[in-house]
C-alpha cells in the first residue's frame, strides 16, 4: 500500500483548515512524533511515523478537528517513547492531552495482556462513553493497521481481524461510517477466509462485466425520465455491494449468490427532501417494484443517523436494481455518519461537552450507552455482561418501535414490551403491569416489531419482575436489571432468616444481642470473607454460618473442636456424588443445574467440559467445541457421563456431496436402518453443484453415531461427513 507523505497530509488538512495557528500547532506536532519515534520501524520496514501520519490523514478525510489530528499524530508518542501526558498537555493543551491519554489506555490492551478481550472491550466502551473523538482516532488506528496487516504473524492477523468484526466494523457502522465499516469488514474477511473473499471478490466483479452496460444503461434511462420532469439539479452513481455483506447472505443467510439483488445499485442525489420523493414517484411510474423491497429511511432515520429511500425495481431486460435516493446533506451523512457532525468549520465556537450532548441526542443508542455506563446496575456487572449487553443491545439492535410521544427505541430482535419498560426506565421495567401496543392490549410475553407505539401500564403496588420474566426477555440490559431486582429480594429474605435465626439462639442462650455491630462481625468472621453485620446475618440465613457459632463468639466461647468436626463430616458425608437427569454426573454438587451446550451438542461418550455460567448452572460443552477457547479456565469443573444411560440425546452432523436426484433419500434410508431418528434436516446447494445438508439427530452415544456415519460414507457422491460443533 502506497505511504501517505505529511505533505499529502497537510494538503488535505489545507482544504478546510486556514488559521496559521492551528496550522503551526500541527505542524508542531508531527515534528515532536517524527522525533520521539525516531529510529523506530513498522514491521512493514517502513519508518513509524508514517502510522500516525496515515491515521490523521483517514481523520482528515473524515475533516476532523485540529485537536483531533494532533493528537492522532501523537497517539503512540506515550507508549512507544519517553514523553509524558504532561508534556503533551504543556505543548498543545488540557484537551489533546485527554483525547492522548484515551487512546493510549486502548491501545495498552495489547494482546498480551492477561486480561479478558471482554475487559478491554469495555474499557474501550468507557473510553467513547466519555469522549467520542477518542473512538474516532482509535477506528482510524485500525483501518490503517488493517491495511498493513498482512506483516503480522498469521495468528496475531486472524486475531486482530475477529476483533475488528466483532467490535469496531459494528461501531463503525453505528456511527455511520459506512465506508470505513465497509472496508473494515472486507479486509477482516480477506485474513479470516480468504478462499471466500477472492471467491466473492470474483463473482462481483464477474457481475460488474456482464452487468456493467445495463447498470449504466438504467442510470442513462433514469436521467431521461429525471430531465422530462424537470428535475435537473441531481447527481447519479452506480455502487457495487460490498463483498463481506455478501458473504453475510451467502453463508450466514444460506443464500445463493444468484438470489442476492442488490449487488448493483444506483445513487440519485438531489437538493431537497421533496424531490426525492418526487423522484421515487418517477422511477415507480416507469419500471415494476419489488414487494417488500421499498424502505423510508427519511422519514424513520436509521440510529446512525442515515438517512435515504430504497427500492427495488426489476427493469426490462430482467435486471434487478436497487435505487437510493437522498439529499446532498443525507449522502454526506451517510458517508461520513457522525464524523459530518463533528466535520470542522473554522469560526465556531467549540465545546466538547456540548457537542457530546448534541451527539446523545442525534444517535440515540450512544446516549443510551452513556446511560448504561453511569447506571449503578451496570457498574456491578462484569466485563463480559457489560460487553455483552453493548454488543447485544445496542450495536445489534435492528427493531424500532416508538413511545406514544414519538421517541424511536431501538431494541433487538425479539424484544417484548419488559424489555422496551427497562430500556424507558428501571422503575417502569420494575413496577409493568401490563402494555398496549397500537392500542391494543398485549400480553408482556408479546413480540414487539418495527414500527409498534408502545404503551406501559404500571402499578406501584405491583410486586415486580419475577423469574418468568427472565425467560421472555431478549436483552442483557432487562435480564440484568431483573436479576439485580430478584437477587436484592432474595438477600433481603436471606438476611432476615439469619438475623431471626441469631436473635432467637441468642435469647436461648441469654446473650446480650446489643455487642452485635459491624466491628464485632469483622473482628470475628473476617476469614469467612464478611465485614458486616448484615453480611453476618446473609452468611447465616445462607446457612453457610450456624446462629450457634455467632452466639458461641457473642459468649466469648470456645467452640468445642470434636463437635466442630463432626458437623463437617456429617456435612461432607451429605455431599454426595449426583447424577442429572442429562445423564451427567457433577462431583461434590447437590441437584446440580446442567444444560447440554446447544452450540456443540456433545453425547454420551465423548470427551466432554463443565463450565459455570452465571444464570445457567453448569453447561456442558464437548472438548472440540470452539466457543470453549473464549471462556474463563478458572470456572471450569470436571463433569462425567454415568453409565447405563437409557435416552438418546440430539447432535449435528454435516455432509458435503453432490446434488443428484435422491441422495437424500439415500442417506435417510441408511439413518433409519441404524435406528437413528432425525430432528432437523437442512439441505442447500452451491454454484458448484454441491449440497451441503445439516442434520440434527437423535442417538444413544458416540459409537452409534460413528457406525452409521461410517455407513453414510460408503453412500456414492457424498465426499465428506463431519461432526458439527457450532
Amino acid at each position: 500500500m502506497k505511504l501517505v507523505t505529511y505533505d499529502e497530509l497537510l494538503n488535505k488538512i489545507e482544504t478546510y483548515i486556514h488559521k496559521k495557528s492551528d496550522l503551526k500547532r500541527i505542524n508542531d506536532a508531527h515534528e515532536l512524533a517524527a522525533f520521539k519515534h525516531e529510529g523506530q520501524f513498522r514491521k512493514s520496514g517502513d519508518k513509524y511515523i508514517t502510522h500516525p501520519v496515515a491515521v490523521a490523514y483517514i481523520l482528515a478525510d473524515l475533516s476532523s478537528g485540529p485537536n483531533t489530528l494532533i493528537a492522532a499524530l501523537l497517539h503512540d508518542v506515550v507508549e512507544d517513547t519517553k514523553t509524558s501526558l504532561d508534556d503533551i498537555e504543556a505543548t498543545f493543551g488540557e484537551d489533546v492531552r485527554t483525547l492522548v491519554d484515551g487512546v493510549t489506555k486502548i491501545n495498552r490492551l495489547s494482546f498480551s495482556t492477561e486480561i479478558s478481550q471482554a475487559d478491554n472491550h469495555q474499557k474501550m466502551l468507557l473510553a467513547m462513553s466519555k469522549d467520542i473523538r477518542v473512538i474516532l482516532i482509535k477506528i482510524a488506528d485500525r483501518l490503517h493497521n488493517m491495511r498493513t496487516i498482512d506483516y503480522q504473524p498469521i495468528e496475531k492477523k486472524i486475531k486482530i481481524a475477529n476483533e475488528t468484526l466483532d467490535i469496531y466494523a459494528p461501531i463503525a457502522h453505528r456511527l455511520g461510517l459506512f465506508s470505513i465499516k465497509a472496508e473494515l469488514e472486507d479486509r477482516s474477511l480477506k485474513v479470516i477466509n480468504p478462499p471466500y473473499f477472492y471467491r466473492i471478490r470474483n463473482l462481483v466483479e464477474n457481475e460488474e462485466r456482464i452487468h456493467g452496460d445495463a447498470l449504466d444503461s438504467m442510470m442513462s434511462t433514469i436521467k431521461d425520465f429525471l430531465y422530462e420532469n424537470k428535475i435537473t439539479d441531481f447527481e447519479i452513481s452506480g455502487r457495487s455491494k460490498s463483498i463481506y455483506s455478501i458473504y453475510k447472505k451467502m453463508v450466514i443467510q444460506q443464500r445463493p449468490f444468484e438470489d442476492i439483488y442488490d449487488i448493483l445499485a444506483i445513487r440519485v442525489i438531489v437538493d431537497k427532501i421533496e424531490t426525492c420523493y418526487q423522484v421515487l414517484g418517477i422511477i415507480h411510474a416507469h419500471f415494476v417494484p419489488i414487494p417488500k423491497r421499498f424502505k423510508d429511511y427519511i422519514a424513520v432515520p436509521k440510529p446512525n443517523m442515515y438517512q435515504s429511500l430504497h427500492t427495488t425495481i426489476l427493469a426490462e431486460n430482467g435486471s434487478i436494481f436497487e435505487i437510493q435516493i437522498r439529499t446532498e446533506e443525507m449522502d454526506k451523512i451517510a458517508e461520513l455518519g457522525v464524523a459530518a457532525h463533528w466535520a470542522y468549520k473554522e469560526g465556531k465556537t467549540y465545546s466538547k461537552e456540548r457537542e457530546q450532548f448534541e451527539i446523545a441526542q442525534k444517535l440515540k443508542w450512544y446516549g443510551e450507552l452513556l446511560k448504561m455506563t453511569e447506571d449503578d446496575d451496570t457498574k456491578t456487572e462484569g466485563a463480559d455482561e457489560f460487553v455483552e449487553s453493548v454488543k447485544s443491545d445496542l450495536l445489534a439492535a435492528n427493531v424500532y418501535v416508538f413511545t406514544p410521544k414519538g421517541q424511536v427505541i431501538e431494541l433487538n430482535r425479539g424484544s417484548t414490551p419488559i424489555d422496551f419498560a427497562y430500556r424507558i426506565h428501571s422503575d417502569v421495567g420494575d413496577k409493568a403491569v401490563g402494555a398496549l401496543v397500537n392500542n391494543k392490549i398485549v400480553p408482556l410475553s408479546y413480540e414487539l416489531q418495527t414500527g409498534d407505539v408502545v404503551s406501559i401500564k404500571t402499578n406501584k403496588n405491583s410486586p415486580g419482575p419475577s423469574e418468568d420474566w427472565l425467560k421472555i426477555v431478549k436483552s442483557n440490559h432487562a435480564k440484568t436489571k431483573i436479576r439485580n431486582y430478584l437477587n436484592k429480594l432474595n438477600k433481603d429474605k436471606l438476611y432476615q432468616m439469619g438475623k431471626d435465626a441469631v436473635e432467637r439462639e441468642a435469647v436461648a442462650q441469654k446473650a446480650d444481642i446489643t455487642k452485635l455491630d459491624d466491628d464485632f462481625a469483622s473482628s470475628n468472621f473476617a476469614k469467612n470473607m464478611v465485614s458486616t453485620l448484615d453480611g453476618l446475618y446473609i452468611e447465616v440465613g445462607k446457612g453457610i454460618l450456624s446462629e450457634k457459632t455467632v452466639v458461641a463468639k457473642l459468649l466469648g466461647k470456645e467452640i468445642d473442636k470434636e463437635q466442630l468436626l463432626k458437623r463437617q463430616l456429617d456435612k461432607a458425608q451429605r455431599i454426595l456424588t449426583t447424577t442429572h437427569q442429562t445423564g451427567i454426573i457433577v462431583e461434590g454438587i447437590n441437584t446440580p443445574q446442567i444444560k447440554i451446550a446447544n452450540c456443540c451438542l456433545p453425547i454420551p461418550g465423548d470427551e466432554i467440559h463443565g463450565y459455570v455460567s452465571k444464570g445457567s448452572g453448569i453447561v456442558v460443552h464437548h472438548k472440540d467445541c470452539p466457543n470453549i477457547k473464549a471462556l474463563q479456565s478458572e470456572r471450569f469443573v470436571e463433569v462425567y457421563w454415568a453409565s447405563n444411560l437409557e435416552h438418546k440425546y440430539p447432535t449435528r452432523i454435516k455432509i458435503l456431496s453432490a446434488n443428484r436426484d435422491n441422495i437424500l433419500a439415500d442417506m435417510i434410508t441408511i439413518i433409519n436402518a441404524s435406528s437413528i431418528t432425525i430432528a432437523e434436516i437442512n439441505a442447500v446447494s452451491n454454484p458448484r453443484l454441491e449440497s451441503s445438508t445439516t442434520l440434527k439427530l437423535l442417538v444413544k452415544d458416540n459409537k452409534e453415531l460413528e457406525a452409521m456415519m461410517l455407513k453414510l460414507m460408503n453412500v456414492h457422491d457424498i465426499y465428506s461427513i463431519e461432526r458439527k460443533y457450532v
